[in-house]
Protein backbone atom coordinates (compact mmCIF):
# COMPACT_ATOMS: atom_id res chain seq x y z
CA UNK A 1 0.00 0.00 0.00
CA UNK A 2 1.40 3.42 -0.97
CA UNK A 3 1.94 5.79 1.94
CA UNK A 4 0.70 9.37 1.64
CA UNK A 5 2.79 12.47 2.25
CA UNK A 6 1.61 12.75 5.85
CA UNK A 7 3.35 9.46 6.66
CA UNK A 8 6.72 10.91 5.68
CA UNK A 9 6.02 14.25 7.35
CA UNK A 10 5.13 12.48 10.59
CA UNK A 11 7.93 9.92 10.47
CA UNK A 12 9.75 10.03 13.80
CA UNK A 13 13.33 11.18 13.33
CA UNK A 14 14.79 9.39 16.35
CA UNK A 15 13.05 6.15 15.44
CA UNK A 16 14.31 6.33 11.86
CA UNK A 17 17.94 6.64 13.04
CA UNK A 18 17.57 4.66 16.29
CA UNK A 19 20.27 2.04 15.57
CA UNK A 20 22.76 4.75 14.61
CA UNK A 21 21.97 7.08 17.51
CA UNK A 22 22.44 4.14 19.88
CA UNK A 23 26.17 4.18 19.07
CA UNK A 24 27.99 6.16 21.74
CA UNK A 25 30.28 7.58 19.04
CA UNK A 26 27.24 9.07 17.29
CA UNK A 27 24.37 9.76 19.68
CA UNK A 28 21.84 12.52 19.10
CA UNK A 29 24.58 15.14 18.84
CA UNK A 30 26.40 13.21 16.12
CA UNK A 31 23.16 12.59 14.27
CA UNK A 32 22.53 16.32 14.29
CA UNK A 33 26.03 16.85 12.86
CA UNK A 34 25.14 14.54 9.99
CA UNK A 35 21.91 16.46 9.49
CA UNK A 36 23.87 19.70 9.19
CA UNK A 37 26.37 18.27 6.67
CA UNK A 38 26.07 19.06 2.97
CA UNK A 39 27.66 16.59 0.54
CA UNK A 40 28.17 16.90 -3.20
CA UNK A 41 28.62 13.70 -5.24
CA UNK A 42 30.11 13.86 -8.73
CA UNK A 43 29.05 10.85 -10.79
CA UNK A 44 25.91 8.77 -10.24
CA UNK A 45 27.22 5.46 -11.57
CA UNK A 46 28.63 2.38 -9.88
CA UNK A 47 30.32 4.36 -7.10
CA UNK A 48 28.17 7.46 -6.86
CA UNK A 49 24.74 5.82 -6.70
CA UNK A 50 25.34 3.53 -3.68
CA UNK A 51 27.31 6.30 -1.97
CA UNK A 52 24.35 8.63 -2.33
CA UNK A 53 21.83 6.06 -1.09
CA UNK A 54 23.82 5.10 2.01
CA UNK A 55 24.68 8.69 2.92
CA UNK A 56 21.04 9.72 2.62
CA UNK A 57 19.96 6.71 4.68
CA UNK A 58 22.54 7.73 7.30
CA UNK A 59 20.96 11.15 7.68
CA UNK A 60 23.21 13.49 5.72
CA UNK A 61 21.14 16.66 5.58
CA UNK A 62 21.75 17.75 1.99
CA UNK A 63 23.02 15.84 -1.03
CA UNK A 64 23.61 17.29 -4.47
CA UNK A 65 24.15 14.95 -7.43
CA UNK A 66 26.04 15.83 -10.61
CA UNK A 67 25.91 13.58 -13.69
CA UNK A 68 25.23 14.45 -17.33
CA UNK A 69 24.85 10.81 -18.45
CA UNK A 70 21.79 8.59 -18.96
CA UNK A 71 21.21 5.05 -17.72
CA UNK A 72 22.47 2.42 -20.14
CA UNK A 73 21.59 -1.27 -20.15
CA UNK A 74 25.26 -2.12 -19.64
CA UNK A 75 25.23 -0.10 -16.37
CA UNK A 76 22.68 -2.25 -14.57
CA UNK A 77 24.92 -5.10 -13.42
CA UNK A 78 26.76 -2.76 -11.04
CA UNK A 79 24.57 0.35 -10.79
CA UNK A 80 21.95 -1.52 -8.85
CA UNK A 81 19.70 1.36 -7.83
CA UNK A 82 18.52 1.76 -11.43
CA UNK A 83 15.99 -0.52 -13.12
CA UNK A 84 15.21 -1.57 -16.67
CA UNK A 85 12.56 1.13 -16.72
CA UNK A 86 15.27 3.76 -16.13
CA UNK A 87 17.29 2.93 -19.28
CA UNK A 88 17.62 6.09 -21.37
CA UNK A 89 16.71 8.40 -18.47
CA UNK A 90 18.95 10.86 -16.65
CA UNK A 91 21.04 9.16 -13.95
CA UNK A 92 21.08 12.13 -11.60
CA UNK A 93 17.34 12.67 -11.92
CA UNK A 94 16.48 8.97 -11.44
CA UNK A 95 18.75 8.71 -8.41
CA UNK A 96 17.35 11.91 -6.90
CA UNK A 97 13.83 10.51 -7.25
CA UNK A 98 14.89 7.30 -5.50
CA UNK A 99 16.57 9.20 -2.65
CA UNK A 100 13.59 11.47 -2.06
CA UNK A 101 11.35 8.43 -1.60
CA UNK A 102 13.91 6.64 0.57
CA UNK A 103 15.31 9.38 2.81
CA UNK A 104 12.68 11.83 4.15
CA UNK A 105 15.22 13.82 6.18
CA UNK A 106 17.63 14.58 3.34
CA UNK A 107 17.30 17.50 0.93
CA UNK A 108 18.21 16.14 -2.50
CA UNK A 109 19.09 18.24 -5.55
CA UNK A 110 20.68 17.31 -8.84
CA UNK A 111 22.29 18.63 -12.00
CA UNK A 112 22.41 17.15 -15.50
CA UNK A 113 25.20 19.50 -16.58
CA UNK A 114 28.68 18.06 -17.10
CA UNK A 115 31.28 19.32 -14.65
CA UNK A 116 33.90 21.61 -16.19
CA UNK A 117 36.49 24.14 -15.13
CA UNK A 118 34.00 26.92 -15.88
CA UNK A 119 31.36 25.66 -13.42
CA UNK A 120 33.22 23.57 -10.84
CA UNK A 121 33.98 26.36 -8.33
CA UNK A 122 30.39 27.57 -8.30
CA UNK A 123 29.16 23.97 -8.03
CA UNK A 124 31.38 23.08 -5.06
CA UNK A 125 31.51 26.26 -2.98
CA UNK A 126 28.43 25.67 -0.78
CA UNK A 127 29.16 22.05 0.20
CA UNK A 128 31.12 20.64 3.13
CA UNK A 129 32.43 17.42 1.57
CA UNK A 130 33.01 16.52 -2.08
CA UNK A 131 32.83 12.87 -3.21
CA UNK A 132 34.42 11.61 -6.42
CA UNK A 133 32.32 8.86 -8.01
CA UNK A 134 33.51 9.40 -11.59
CA UNK A 135 35.48 7.16 -13.98
CA UNK A 136 37.12 9.94 -16.01
CA UNK A 137 40.73 10.71 -15.08
CA UNK A 138 40.69 14.35 -16.30
CA UNK A 139 37.52 14.99 -14.29
CA UNK A 140 39.07 13.36 -11.20
CA UNK A 141 41.92 15.86 -11.44
CA UNK A 142 39.47 18.70 -12.00
CA UNK A 143 37.60 17.68 -8.83
CA UNK A 144 40.84 17.37 -6.88
CA UNK A 145 42.26 20.70 -8.01
CA UNK A 146 38.99 22.55 -7.34
CA UNK A 147 38.90 21.09 -3.82
CA UNK A 148 42.45 22.31 -3.20
CA UNK A 149 41.59 25.78 -4.49
CA UNK A 150 38.46 25.94 -2.30
CA UNK A 151 39.91 24.14 0.74
CA UNK A 152 37.31 21.36 0.58
CA UNK A 153 37.87 17.75 1.70
CA UNK A 154 37.61 15.20 -1.11
CA UNK A 155 36.68 11.56 -0.63
CA UNK A 156 38.28 9.84 -3.59
CA UNK A 157 37.48 6.47 -5.11
CA UNK A 158 38.51 4.76 -8.32
CA UNK A 159 38.57 1.30 -9.89
CA UNK A 160 40.69 -0.77 -12.22
CA UNK A 161 39.47 -4.31 -12.86
CA UNK A 162 39.75 -6.06 -9.45
CA UNK A 163 41.58 -3.19 -7.74
CA UNK A 164 39.95 -0.33 -5.89
CA UNK A 165 41.51 2.88 -4.56
CA UNK A 166 40.21 5.03 -1.69
CA UNK A 167 41.58 8.13 0.04
CA UNK A 168 40.50 11.27 1.83
CA UNK A 169 42.33 14.14 0.17
CA UNK A 170 42.83 17.76 1.22
CA UNK A 171 41.42 17.31 4.73
CA UNK A 172 42.11 20.13 7.18
CA UNK A 173 43.64 18.78 10.38
CA UNK A 174 43.22 20.31 13.83
CA UNK A 175 46.64 21.93 13.55
CA UNK A 176 45.55 23.81 10.42
CA UNK A 177 47.43 21.72 7.85
CA UNK A 178 45.79 20.20 4.78
CA UNK A 179 46.46 16.54 4.01
CA UNK A 180 47.85 15.31 0.70
CA UNK A 181 45.82 15.34 -2.51
CA UNK A 182 45.58 13.37 -5.74
CA UNK A 183 48.55 15.13 -7.33
CA UNK A 184 50.76 14.04 -4.43
CA UNK A 185 49.96 10.45 -5.39
CA UNK A 186 49.92 10.92 -9.18
CA UNK A 187 51.23 14.35 -10.25
CA UNK A 188 50.19 14.10 -13.90
CA UNK A 189 47.02 12.94 -15.65
CA UNK A 190 47.76 9.54 -17.19
CA UNK A 191 46.62 9.05 -20.77
CA UNK A 192 46.83 5.27 -21.05
CA UNK A 193 44.60 4.01 -18.23
CA UNK A 194 41.29 2.57 -19.51
CA UNK A 195 37.98 3.14 -17.73
CA UNK A 196 35.52 0.44 -16.66
CA UNK A 197 34.00 0.28 -20.15
CA UNK A 198 37.34 -0.66 -21.67
CA UNK A 199 38.91 -2.72 -18.87
CA UNK A 200 35.76 -4.28 -17.37
CA UNK A 201 34.75 -4.61 -13.73
CA UNK A 202 32.68 -6.73 -11.34
CA UNK A 203 29.96 -5.29 -9.16
CA UNK A 204 31.46 -6.62 -5.90
CA UNK A 205 34.58 -4.43 -6.08
CA UNK A 206 32.46 -1.43 -7.10
CA UNK A 207 30.20 -1.84 -4.08
CA UNK A 208 33.13 -2.40 -1.73
CA UNK A 209 34.91 0.80 -2.74
CA UNK A 210 31.66 2.78 -2.59
CA UNK A 211 31.09 1.67 1.00
CA UNK A 212 34.63 2.60 1.99
CA UNK A 213 33.96 6.07 0.60
CA UNK A 214 30.71 6.29 2.56
CA UNK A 215 32.64 5.36 5.68
CA UNK A 216 35.14 8.18 5.10
CA UNK A 217 32.37 10.75 4.59
CA UNK A 218 30.60 9.75 7.80
CA UNK A 219 33.83 9.86 9.82
CA UNK A 220 34.61 13.34 8.47
CA UNK A 221 31.11 14.58 9.28
CA UNK A 222 31.15 13.07 12.78
CA UNK A 223 34.79 13.83 13.55
CA UNK A 224 35.48 10.26 14.67
CA UNK A 225 37.88 7.45 13.80
CA UNK A 226 41.00 7.46 11.68
CA UNK A 227 40.68 8.85 8.18
CA UNK A 228 42.56 7.71 5.09
CA UNK A 229 44.60 10.92 5.05
CA UNK A 230 48.14 11.12 3.71
CA UNK A 231 47.67 7.61 2.36
CA UNK A 232 46.01 5.70 -0.48
CA UNK A 233 44.24 2.44 0.30
CA UNK A 234 44.51 -0.12 -2.50
CA UNK A 235 42.15 -3.10 -2.20
CA UNK A 236 42.30 -6.18 -4.42
CA UNK A 237 39.10 -8.23 -4.44
CA UNK A 238 40.64 -11.41 -5.86
CA UNK A 239 43.17 -11.71 -3.05
CA UNK A 240 41.18 -9.84 -0.40
CA UNK A 241 44.34 -7.87 0.17
CA UNK A 242 44.84 -4.33 1.40
CA UNK A 243 47.88 -2.22 0.69
CA UNK A 244 48.28 1.28 2.11
CA UNK A 245 50.53 3.62 0.16
CA UNK A 246 51.85 6.45 2.33
CA UNK A 247 51.82 9.85 0.62
CA UNK A 248 54.00 12.91 1.10
CA UNK A 249 52.92 16.42 0.25
CA UNK A 250 54.83 17.57 -2.83
CA UNK A 251 52.30 19.83 -4.56
CA UNK A 252 51.64 23.18 -2.90
CA UNK A 253 48.35 25.02 -3.16
CA UNK A 254 50.00 27.74 -5.27
CA UNK A 255 51.21 25.14 -7.77
CA UNK A 256 47.78 23.53 -8.04
CA UNK A 257 46.05 26.89 -8.39
CA UNK A 258 48.35 27.63 -11.34
CA UNK A 259 47.57 24.24 -12.86
CA UNK A 260 43.85 24.86 -12.38
CA UNK A 261 44.04 28.12 -14.30
CA UNK A 262 45.82 26.55 -17.27
CA UNK A 263 44.62 22.95 -17.43
CA UNK A 264 41.77 22.09 -19.82
CA UNK A 265 40.83 18.83 -18.02
CA UNK A 266 39.54 17.40 -21.27
CA UNK A 267 39.44 13.74 -22.16
CA UNK A 268 39.40 12.70 -25.79
CA UNK A 269 35.75 13.34 -26.56
CA UNK A 270 33.62 13.70 -29.63
CA UNK A 271 33.74 17.49 -29.21
CA UNK A 272 37.50 17.68 -29.84
CA UNK A 273 37.96 14.90 -32.40
CA UNK A 274 39.39 15.59 -35.84
CA UNK A 275 36.50 15.25 -38.33
CA UNK A 276 38.93 13.91 -40.95
CA UNK A 277 39.38 10.78 -38.81
CA UNK A 278 35.67 10.16 -38.29
CA UNK A 279 32.90 8.42 -40.19
CA UNK A 280 29.20 8.99 -39.55
CA UNK A 281 26.74 6.18 -38.95
CA UNK A 282 25.10 6.74 -42.35
CA UNK A 283 28.38 6.64 -44.24
CA UNK A 284 29.46 3.65 -42.19
CA UNK A 285 26.41 1.68 -43.33
CA UNK A 286 27.47 2.23 -46.92
CA UNK A 287 31.02 1.10 -46.17
CA UNK A 288 29.73 -2.18 -44.71
CA UNK A 289 28.94 -3.29 -48.28
CA UNK A 290 32.51 -2.67 -49.47
CA UNK A 291 34.70 -5.80 -49.45
CA UNK A 292 37.79 -3.64 -49.00
CA UNK A 293 36.53 -2.27 -45.68
CA UNK A 294 37.78 -3.92 -42.48
CA UNK A 295 35.82 -3.37 -39.27
CA UNK A 296 37.94 -3.42 -36.10
CA UNK A 297 36.49 -3.41 -32.58
CA UNK A 298 38.53 -2.14 -29.60
CA UNK A 299 35.96 -3.27 -27.03
CA UNK A 300 37.52 -5.60 -24.46
CA UNK A 301 34.32 -7.46 -23.55
CA UNK A 302 34.13 -10.66 -25.67
CA UNK A 303 30.39 -11.00 -25.05
CA UNK A 304 29.40 -7.77 -26.80
CA UNK A 305 26.64 -8.15 -29.38
CA UNK A 306 27.44 -6.14 -32.53
CA UNK A 307 24.74 -4.85 -34.93
CA UNK A 308 27.07 -5.62 -37.86
CA UNK A 309 29.90 -7.99 -38.72
CA UNK A 310 33.25 -7.23 -37.06
CA UNK A 311 36.35 -8.52 -38.84
CA UNK A 312 38.91 -8.07 -36.06
CA UNK A 313 38.91 -7.45 -32.29
CA UNK A 314 41.84 -5.66 -30.66
CA UNK A 315 40.97 -4.46 -27.11
CA UNK A 316 42.32 -0.93 -26.60
CA UNK A 317 44.18 -1.92 -23.45
CA UNK A 318 46.38 -4.31 -25.46
CA UNK A 319 46.31 -2.59 -28.86
CA UNK A 320 49.71 -2.49 -30.59
CA UNK A 321 49.54 -1.19 -34.18
CA UNK A 322 52.97 -2.65 -34.93
CA UNK A 323 51.50 -6.14 -34.48
CA UNK A 324 48.54 -5.49 -36.73
CA UNK A 325 48.61 -6.66 -40.34
CA UNK A 326 47.47 -3.53 -42.12
CA UNK A 327 46.99 -3.22 -45.86
CA UNK A 328 47.35 0.24 -47.41
CA UNK A 329 44.84 -0.73 -50.13
CA UNK A 330 42.05 -1.27 -47.61
CA UNK A 331 39.94 1.04 -45.46
CA UNK A 332 39.81 0.36 -41.71
CA UNK A 333 36.95 1.51 -39.50
CA UNK A 334 37.42 1.22 -35.73
CA UNK A 335 34.40 0.92 -33.43
CA UNK A 336 33.71 0.95 -29.68
CA UNK A 337 30.69 1.76 -27.53
CA UNK A 338 30.78 5.57 -27.55
CA UNK A 339 33.37 6.51 -30.17
CA UNK A 340 36.03 7.57 -27.66
CA UNK A 341 38.22 4.46 -27.37
CA UNK A 342 37.94 3.92 -31.12
CA UNK A 343 39.22 7.44 -31.77
CA UNK A 344 42.17 6.83 -29.44
CA UNK A 345 42.92 3.66 -31.40
CA UNK A 346 42.80 5.55 -34.70
CA UNK A 347 45.31 8.08 -33.36
CA UNK A 348 47.61 5.24 -32.30
CA UNK A 349 47.38 3.56 -35.70
CA UNK A 350 47.87 6.80 -37.64
CA UNK A 351 50.94 7.61 -35.57
CA UNK A 352 52.59 4.35 -36.65
CA UNK A 353 51.13 4.20 -40.15
CA UNK A 354 50.23 7.71 -41.40
CA UNK A 355 49.27 6.51 -44.88
CA UNK A 356 46.75 3.88 -43.71
CA UNK A 357 43.12 4.86 -44.30
CA UNK A 358 41.60 4.40 -40.85
CA UNK A 359 38.52 6.07 -39.36
CA UNK A 360 36.55 6.02 -36.10
CA UNK A 361 32.77 5.47 -36.00
CA UNK A 362 31.31 8.68 -34.59
CA UNK A 363 29.44 8.15 -31.28
CA UNK A 364 30.12 4.40 -31.45
CA UNK A 365 27.78 1.45 -31.70
CA UNK A 366 25.62 2.69 -28.82
CA UNK A 367 24.25 5.42 -31.13
CA UNK A 368 24.40 3.34 -34.31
Amino acid sequence: MTKDKNFYMNTDYNTFFKRQITLSEVGEEGQEQLQQTKVLIVGCGGLGSPIAVHLAASGIGAIHLIDFDVVDLSNLHRQVFYSLNDVGSSKSECLATFLKARAPFTKVTYSKTALSRSNVIESFKDFDIIVDGTDSLPIKYLINDACVVLGKPLVYGSLYKFDGYVATFNHLSKDGVYSTNLRDAFPEIATDIPNCETAGTMNAIVGTIAMLQVNEVLKIALGIGQLLVNKLLIYNSLRNSNFVLKLKGTQTKDVIEAIFKGEKYSAVSCDVQDARLLISANDFKTELEDKNTVIISVIGNPNVSYPFKVNEIHPLVSLDPMNMKLDASKKYIVVCHKGISSYKAVLMIKKQFPVVNVLSLTHGIDKY
